[in-house]
């Protein structure tokens, strides 16, 4: 015996209500809200410090920069004249023992890996240098 889905009465009222438009709006009023909700979370206010106009212009004439530079093939430059990693840590030391040790300021290759870098960082560090400058490229 087959059923059969046909209304009796085609005049009366429908008494059931259908909601599959109600839940797509619901579901995507969801994902808005969602996406909204990780956005503002990220927003915090803080005061950052203001910076000049020209960079150039904030250094303090006072200060002395030392320029190290490693380029992408490992390389190490203090100031223009290349060394070795074992020269590199000598001169940091010696920098250290100054009274008022300059800023390095540490030049790299944009294609150098972590490590790399890492292994400069951990030369500073344990010359007990703390004044460090990455300089950057105005695009």
């Amino acid at each position: 015996m087959a059923r059969v889905f046909k209304r009796k009465d085609r005049l009366n009222a429908m008494s059931e209500i259908n909601i599959t438009s109600l839940l797509d709006l619901v579901f995507c009023l969801l994902i808005i809200f969602m996406i909204t909700a990780t956005v503002i979370e990220q927003n915090i206010p803080i005061n950052l410090p203001k910076q000049p106009r020209d960079p150039s212009a904030a250094r303090d004439e006072k200060q002395k920069y030392v320029a190290v530079t490693i380029d992408k093939d490992d390389h190490y430059f203090f100031e223009k004249n290349p060394v070795s990693a074992d020269d590199l840590r000598a001169e940091f030391k010696v920098l250290a023992a100054q009274p008022d040790p300059p800023v390095i300021n540490l030049r790299e290759d944009p294609t150098l890996s972590v490590q790399q870098q890492d292994d400069v960082l951990t030369m500073i560090q344990q010359a007990g240098l703390t004044k460090l400058s990455f300089p950057t490229q105005v695009k």
